[in-house]
């Protein structure tokens, strides 16, 4: 499926284009995965904190590393699962689907 999005996508707008737009997708969703996962990162320090489980940042840091990994592999569709990864309501309900 990724390999039919981006030939044709490619072949709609140009391989240069295409290409632009899959770096894009890679340094916006790096610069997401930062802002989300020091978030992340601070409700898990505030719960330590105040001596409470932090189970749920630990799922949405699994699920930010899963989702920045995605971003980074070249495509379209691996960017959109990777995209849902970051906002933090996706991410949420892909954390209460699994569980």
């Amino acid at each position: 499926m990724e390999i039919y999005l981006l030939i044709k996508v490619g072949s709609m707008i140009g391989a240069l284009p295409t290409i632009a737009i899959v770096i894009l997708t890679a340094i916006v969703g790096t610069w997401l995965l930062k802002q989300q996962g020091l978030a992340t990162l601070q409700r898990y320090q505030q719960n330590l904190g105040q001596g409470q489980l932090p189970a749920m940042e630990l799922m949405e840091g699994m699920i930010l590393l899963f989702g920045g990994a995605l971003l980074l592999t070249p495509g379209f569709f691996t960017d959109v699962i990777g995209f849902l990864c970051l906002i933090p309501d996706s991410r949420q309900a892909i954390i209460r689907m699994a569980m």
